[in-house]
């Protein structure tokens, strides 16, 4: 299943003050994950992923997804449990008008369809037993 979240900043989202965009999912395991910024976005709005308090996306600590007329995309595998299934979108810009909406798609699928066995079964599996 795929999520779509999208928020359009403002003049008062800023670095120091960013929309928090509160992204609710389902457990499971993240698989995919889609960041638009749309033509006119000039590299002037900025996205961080967070899970609690712990940046997970990009995953150098401190630095932020940014474009113009581009899809960041990637792969993953990032395992939310239940009770624990949400992520948080830091979203600025430093535009002074005519901003843009980011778009963001996460791919997440229950973690027995990415890994239908566990490593125990691998193991007895290619052991033969």
């Amino acid at each position: 299943m795929f999520y779509t979240f999208s928020y359009t900043p403002d003049a008062d989202d800023t670095e120091a003050a960013p929309h928090e965009m509160e992204m609710q999912l389902t457990a499971g395991i993240v698989h995919q994950v889609d960041v638009l910024f749309q033509n006119g976005c000039g590299h002037e709005e900025f996205v961080q992923i967070y899970n609690d308090n712990y940046q997970v996306w990009p995953t150098n600590r401190g630095e932020k997804l940014r474009g113009n007329a581009t899809v960041i995309s990637f792969r993953e595998f990032l395992e939310l449990t239940p009770g624990n299934a949400k992520l948080t979108a830091h979203i600025w810009t430093t535009l002074p008008n005519d901003f843009k909406e980011v778009i963001i798609n996460i791919g997440l699928l229950p973690k027995r369809v990415i890994q239908p066995l566990s490593f125990e079964e691998l193991l007895a599996a290619a052991a033969g037993l």
